[in-house]
């Protein structure tokens, strides 16, 4: 029978804490082994909106019940502007709201890791274990649980932007998925005949009839459950402790492991509500240290976004998605502009001119305002650019005891004064390809908040008052090798001095790639579930 989201057991061998993307692998992989009892707890709701299913909608359900809802605290480097954070609160977490773009990242990212069984070629195969690709590309595997797919319709300016991005002297990149991603490509997209693929589609679902998998949403999850964590040699982590959706707490018991699969918001905050992490900032939010692991929160990266938004003299841009007629071409066969997922095509580029691209370029037919929640004051377009290795670090912090009360996130961008040159370097690279022969019939003039062509002194300002987060944070439990004290997790990703835990998520990355980070977390996933089974 299908898994009760309702309630859960008192007691399984396997509790997965979180139904994102890694959630969503080891509850279907876990389980497939009879003898496991598995049960995936999820703080939101279960996937029911329309607007998932439907690719160009996904800003829809931003500051929604589908989304966490988070915001940073003020950023120095950015104006004291708090920046939206949204983050996926249903099942399938992120992979439920975001833009399904499909970008690993280079070989490098993974090689530079350092650590045992991480390498690229040690990954590679589990990346394929996830992957169904239809279309173009030898990297990929061919008959996974997820679909990769190019878009169906895609706008004919996109093809300008490519025709500029080769103008400009940016080689196409047939391969985008490959060894090293230099180049311009149209954007592989998680999506099957039109239509989202999120994690819950591709593992959870065909999962829930296995009579011995429970997924309970609406559970959110306070603490960890551990015993004899005060005493010298660590402790072990019994079970979970959470709140249901009626409001009672319950308690759930895990025989084998927890495994913490929140992100890297959520999975740092649970572990410092359980008292696991820095003791002093235990202390100072008021909660009593079970378990010192500095690490904990510490580490955070993320991929900073600026723009180049201008208006369209042609009336074919995304702004009519919502027509009638578009609509009724997406509802009858799956196509048309809501098939899109907004960001069409991507090119990555190197700002010193050689090695491996620090940049990435991002298409969208469309004025992206204010993560897609402003409506467009007209017909125009968006050349987004991202900030691939930034050097700044950041933190998440337990604000205080209370469960319930958002943790202290703190990217930390711009502090590494590097980060703002490359942005700018990026900027006026989106700036040359808007006035190539290519992209000039579709480029106008400037929208807000864009303002056009600035001094060094005027782009740094605007990009301070108007870049935006890409939706990447990683690094918060990073892994790292037995030696490295600042390691919240080790390469098996086992918590450090805890028995019976284990993070799987972005947070476990100990370096961000230059992709973009669902791939990735599936990866991890696909292989965390193979070290959990041997």
């Amino acid at each position: 029978m299908p898994a009760d989201r309702s309630a859960a057991p008192e007691s399984a061998d396997y509790v997965v804490v979180g139904a994102g993307p890694a959630g969503c692998v080891l509850a279907n992989r876990l389980s497939a082994s009879p003898g496991n009892r598995v049960v995936l707890l999820e703080a939101g709701g279960p996937d029911k909106a329309r607007e998932i299913r439907i690719p160009a909608a996904f800003s829809k359900l931003f500051a929604t019940a589908y989304d966490w809802n988070y915001r940073t605290a003020p950023q120095p480097g950015l104006g004291g502007r708090e920046l939206f954070w949204p983050r996926g609160r249903t099942l399938g977490g992120s992979t439920s709201i975001n833009a399904q773009m499909w970008i690993r990242g280079c070989a490098a990212d993974y090689d530079g890791w350092g650590l045992p069984g991480w390498s690229f070629a040690e990954v590679l195969p589990y990346f394929n274990r996830v992957e169904r690709r239809a279309g173009p590309g030898s990297a990929y595997g061919a008959d996974g649980p997820l679909w990769i797919e190019e878009l169906r319709s895609p706008s004919p300016i996109t093809a300008a932007f490519l025709a500029a991005c080769r103008e400009a002297g940016i080689p196409d990149q047939p391969d985008l998925n490959g060894a090293d991603n230099t180049g311009c490509s149209p954007t592989p997209v998680t999506q099957h005949r039109g239509s989202r693929r999120s994690a819950a589609d591709a593992y959870l679902r065909p999962a829930l009839r296995r009579p011995n998998l429970t997924v309970v949403t609406g559970a959110t999850v306070d603490r960890l459950r551990i015993a004899d964590g005060r005493s010298g040699a660590g402790g072990r982590v019994t079970g979970v402790s959470y709140r249901a959706a009626d409001g009672t707490v319950r308690e759930l018991t895990a025989q084998r492991e927890v495994l913490l699969c929140a992100g890297a918001v959520n999975s740092p905050h649970i572990l410092q509500l359980s008292g696991v992490g820095d003791p002093d900032r235990l202390r100072a939010a008021g909660i009593e240290p079970v378990h010192e692991l500095p690490g904990v929160g510490a580490g955070l990266q993320d991929h900073l976004s600026a723009g180049v938004v201008l208006g369209c003299p042609q009336p074919i841009t995304l702004v009519a998605a919502e027509s009638a007629g578009s609509l009724a071409r997406y509802l009858l066969a799956r196509t048309g502009m809501l098939s899109s997922n907004v960001a069409e095509a991507v090119a990555f580029v190197s700002s010193t001119g050689s090695g491996l691209p620090d940049v990435e370029v991002i298409f969208a037919p469309v004025p992206f305002i204010e993560h897609g929640m402003v409506p467009p004051p007209g017909h125009g377009l968006t050349i987004g650019v991202v900030l691939l290795q930034p050097g700044s670090r950041g933190t998440v912090s337990a604000a205080s005891a209370n469960p319930a009360e958002p943790p202290v996130i703190e990217p930390g961008y711009l502090s590494d004064p590097r980060d703002l040159e490359v942005l700018m370097w990026g900027v006026r690279q989106a700036e040359r390809l808007a006035r190539t022969e290519a992209l000039r019939p579709y480029a106008g003039e400037p929208m807000a908040p864009y303002e056009g062509p600035a001094d060094d002194a005027g782009l740094a300002e605007s990009i301070r008052q108007h870049s935006e987060t890409l939706y990447h944070p990683v690094g918060t439990c990073r892994m790292g090798a037995d030696d490295d004290e600042g390691a919240v997790v080790d390469p098996q990703l086992r918590v450090r001095g805890l028995k019976g835990l284990r993070v799987v998520d972005a947070s476990v990355m100990p370096r961000i790639n230059r992709g973009h980070t669902m791939a990735p977390v599936y990866m991890i996933a696909e292989k965390a579930a193979e070290l959990i089974s041997r």
